[in-house]
């Protein structure tokens, strides 16, 4: 990580000698919002990320790449609807003049913000900025741990109807098999996933349709919500890797196997952290597959297994020393604390947009903030 750090290190000096002296004399005094917003663009390069459209035929757009900082700004700001957006815009000049307008007239109409975050909703312009933001500060670096978690996101829409399939009379039956009867089972997600699926193909398996989700509470009691999931990869200092949304009824362990392939092709690490959603062989043997140390909690199905366990865990907290395992599986609490983020401080917990790819794309663009604040604390 020195590389890293000595990096983050020359922008970060960057920013106090030369860009906000620079902007100071210019636009005027920075608050601290207005600085991280302006940390923000300079890291992500958001704009590399847009193509140029001025030569197509037709009205001429908007300027495309305001309106994307404009929608950074909106996460670093935790505003929760574009109509606050633009109104912030209008009455801050500053604001306005770092996203790229000098008239308060030269602001997009709300239907044209619509249209734009339509746009990069489909071409996933966030979730390609934060790919690139990670592969060049992290890229190249090795990593200890990834921390592996997945947190409700509530939605304003309406869950998708389940259909009624008709039954397979064939291959469902009940009861025992006669003798000489041979039943097909279909194999499991987790086992087609290891079976030789393509890392597009897992993605594309997932399903990401609105709909109900139930999880217990810390006291034991059931919660629901109508949304969606988010999985989230965080790496050593809270920096989330890798992010794939599904729907709310989805099991964490159905996302393991391609959240880690995502992951592992953007950086390289040593150890998975895991939670008991996730104690399955297949999820083990995936993880060291790809040459990692699985440490997932077990999940105590039986009732010796949940008396062993607490047994254990009372004789290992009366000892003098902690395995080295314990001590590492600590550090899963960073996904926790990402989680915790990014809904308090960064829009996840006021998504107003409707459907996946607009849901993803809201989530995103706070995890881009998330995720230049926690690299910039590598020079602190």
């Amino acid at each position: 990580m020195n590389q890293t750090r000595n990096r983050l290190s020359t922008i970060w000096n960057h920013f106090q000698t030369s860009l906000f002296p620079w902007l100071k004399e210019e636009r005027g005094e920075l608050t601290e919002k207005h600085q991280q917003l302006v940390e923000v663009l300079e890291m992500s390069q958001i704009d590399a990320h847009i193509p140029y459209v001025g030569l197509v035929p037709g009205r001429p757009m908007k300027n495309r790449c305001a309106i994307a900082r404009a929608f950074v700004a909106k996460a670093v700001y935790n505003m929760p609807t574009t109509e606050i957006l633009m109104d912030r815009l209008k009455s801050d000049s500053r604001l306005r003049r770092l996203c790229g307008w000098e008239k308060v007239n030269a602001i997009p109409s709300q239907s044209t913000f619509s249209r734009a975050f339509a746009e990069f909703a489909d071409s996933q312009l966030a979730e390609r900025v934060h790919a690139a933001l990670i592969d060049k500060h992290l890229g190249k670096q090795l990593l200890g741990h990834i921390s592996r978690d997945s947190t409700a996101i509530t939605a304003r829409e309406k869950p998708e109807k389940k259909t009624k399939s008709a039954p397979d009379k064939a291959s469902k039956k009940r009861g025992r098999p006669r003798k000489g009867e041979q039943r097909i089972q279909e194999p499991t997600r987790l086992e087609k996933q290891i079976g030789g699926m393509s890392l597009a193909e897992m993605k594309a398996d997932l399903p990401t349709a609105c709909n109900v989700g139930t999880k217990r509470n810390s006291k034991g009691y059931k919660t629901s919500w109508i949304g969606y999931k988010l999985h989230i990869d965080a790496g050593d200092g809270g920096i989330p890797v890798s992010c794939l949304l599904t729907s709310a009824s989805l099991h964490d362990s159905q996302v393991a196997i391609p959240l880690a392939e995502m992951t592992s092709q953007r950086v390289s690490y040593c150890y998975d952290l895991m939670d008991a959603a996730y104690d399955a062989p297949l999820i083990k043997q995936h993880s060291q597959a790809l040459g990692h140390v699985p440490l997932i909690d077990e999940n105590p199905r039986r009732k010796e297994r949940k008396a062993e366990l607490q047994a254990e865990h009372k004789s290992r907290r009366h000892a003098n020393y902690q395995p080295a395992e314990m001590i590492r599986y600590n550090e899963r609490s960073t996904v926790e604390r990402v989680n915790g983020r990014l809904k308090d401080e960064f829009g996840a917990r006021m998504v107003r947009v409707r459907g996946h790819a607009k849901v993803m794309s809201h989530l995103m663009f706070g995890i881009i903030v998330l995720t230049v604040g926690q690299l910039m604390k590598f020079v602190e």
